[in-house]
């Protein structure tokens, strides 16, 4: 079996972190070369450390890691790729930063490996939010991607149960089953969401469509509202428990 390098170079999205031992900081990120990993930054507490301003919460940055005696990796050199300041200007857009990123940690494990196409996704929300999109549309299109690429697409087109066509009517939405049912399979149950027919357009739209063209929905205000609560049913189920940035996003907007 192949060594591990000493010493990688890698591209990284800061997730989070916390204090660690006297000085230092414990990072979790997000990189295009090993998925997720935990680093820590030696003295990054310290009034004199440089390293610090590179490794805040959803910054992307070019880091050069060592791996310790633990096999912890350490940060020997950090250099910010792009800061999203805007992103720190307004608490709505740092609630939709944090959840970015939050949906991400809760949904990933270290040592899977690198999963570049979500790296990708990563920064290209981030990015979206920090020229001032609409929050809304670039985390459900974020949301619909990243379950597509971590194999939880929701079945949208047929129903889940008897794979019948869905037609224009109103429909049912089962968690564990992972899709939309059909109102033959659906009445009854319990678990179950409504989803209605203008729901359900807009949810396919983002499953099947570019960004690009996904920026042409505009739904309105009640749609966006069940749109949102509807994945956040999924997610929370798929989770096993609520995150916490949603919470904060809607007690910014009172």
């Amino acid at each position: 079996m192949p060594e591990r390098p000493r010493s990688i170079r890698a591209e990284a999205v800061v997730l989070r972190h916390r204090d660690w031992q006297e000085a230092d900081r414990l990072l979790v990120l997000y990189t295009r070369e090993l998925g997720k990993v935990r680093a820590v930054v030696k003295g990054a507490r310290k009034v004199t450390s440089r390293k610090a301003g590179h490794l805040e919460p959803f910054t992307r940055v070019r880091l050069q890691l060592a791996r310790g005696r633990s096999d912890l990796l350490i940060v020997s050199q950090a250099d910010t790729v792009d800061a999203y300041l805007s992103l720190r200007e307004d608490l709505e857009q740092t609630g939709s930063a944090a959840y970015v990123v939050e949906l991400l940690d809760r949904f990933t494990y270290e040592e899977e490996g690198s999963h570049p196409s979500i790296f990708r996704l990563l920064t290209d929300t981030l990015a979206r939010l920090d020229k001032g999109l609409e929050p809304w549309l670039v985390l459900r299109y974020y949301e619909m991607r990243l379950l597509d690429h971590l194999g939880f697409r929701p079945q949208l087109f047929a129903c889940a149960n008897c794979e019948k066509e869905i037609k224009a009517v109103d429909q049912f939405f089962a968690p564990d089953t992972g899709g939309v049912l059909c109102p033959n399979c659906g009445t009854g149950l319990s678990r179950l969401r409504n989803v209605s027919v203008e729901v359900l357009k807009y949810l396919r739209h983002f499953q099947r469509s570019s960004f690009r063209d996904a920026q042409q929905a505009q739904p309105v205000p009640s749609v966006k509202k069940e749109v949102e609560d509807l994945m956040q049913y999924y997610l929370t189920y798929l989770l096993e428990r609520s995150l916490n940035s949603p919470e904060f996003i809607k007690r910014i907007r009172k």
